[in-house]
């Protein structure tokens, strides 16, 4: 069992890079929109999904949302791996509200000898978290499916977001995908060599992968460091240049937020 789920999960991993870069991105009809705009909008609505007191107005952003993810043709199983750990952290958050939660008693359950008491308001209270998860994870997976990361991070450049962080997203997106390709590498040489043949072996063989994939980090970070130096960099990390807004987006834009708004207030 141990063996078959490391296999599942590095099998995951490999296959990382290909499920969340760019290739199935092509030309739709949020491509041409300024990433300023879809930036604006989607922390607007990012808000109103937060601050929502019921569970129908984040439920609705989340079907907008994958039917906007359809509409780009992003493969439905991309669409499912990326929506798999906020589904099971909602999963968890509505069982803990729903059964170590409230006063009104709805149902009981034996499981094992340990007598579990299920409660209306726990369960409601639950379902409001869940909901606002599921809403925000579906406005930042769009928006990532909507635009190159380039994009992402010259829109935030135009934020005034710190520059600080801005480079340490560029280098984090950039090694992530080298310290994958690391780990398929090891893990598939453990594997031939019978690595996770059992429980014991499986967690010793895990733990040399991410002792190895901790030394790679700090050596790539010194050998990017040291090249980026020796090539003149001094701070400042160049992004792409921002034209002028489009009066007919930032129409189209405002009239999105202020039709959510409303379903907002009234919900």
């Amino acid at each position: 069992m141990f063996c078959v789920l490391c296999s599942v999960f590095f099998v995951l991993g490999s296959n990382f890079m290909e499920l969340f870069s760019e290739y199935f991105r092509k030309d739709h009809f949020l491509s041409k929109i300024d990433s300023r705009i879809k930036l604006i909008v989607v922390l607007a609505l990012l808000v109103m999904v937060l601050s929502s007191k019921g569970i129908c107005f984040p439920l609705l952003i989340a079907a907008l949302c994958l039917l906007l993810c359809l509409r780009m043709q992003v493969p439905f199983r991309v669409i499912l791996v990326r929506f798999s750990q906020p589904l099971f952290i909602a999963l968890v958050l509505l069982l803990l509200k729903l059964f170590f939660s409230g006063s009104e008693a709805l149902f009981s359950l034996n499981l094992l000898g340990l007598q579990l008491v299920a409660h209306k308001d726990g369960l409601m209270e639950g379902l409001k978290i869940s909901s606002r998860i599921i809403g925000a994870v579906s406005l930042l997976t769009t928006l990532g499916f909507a635009m190159p990361f380039t994009e992402f991070i010259a829109g935030l450049s135009w934020f005034h977001i710190p520059r600080q962080f801005i480079e340490l997203l560029m280098l984090t997106y950039r090694y992530i995908f080298v310290l994958l390709e690391d780990a398929a590498v090891i893990y598939n040489a453990q594997k031939n060599r019978l690595g996770y043949s059992g429980i014991k072996q499986g967690l010793s063989s895990f733990g040399i992968l991410s002792g190895a994939l901790t030394l790679r980090a700090f050596e790539n970070s010194q050998k990017t460091a040291l090249a980026m130096v020796q090539r003149g960099y001094t701070g400042d990390m160049p992004v792409l240049r921002q034209g002028p807004f489009k009066i007919g987006e930032i129409t189209i834009a405002l009239f999105i937020i202020l039709i959510m708004g409303v379903i907002w207030k009234i919900q």
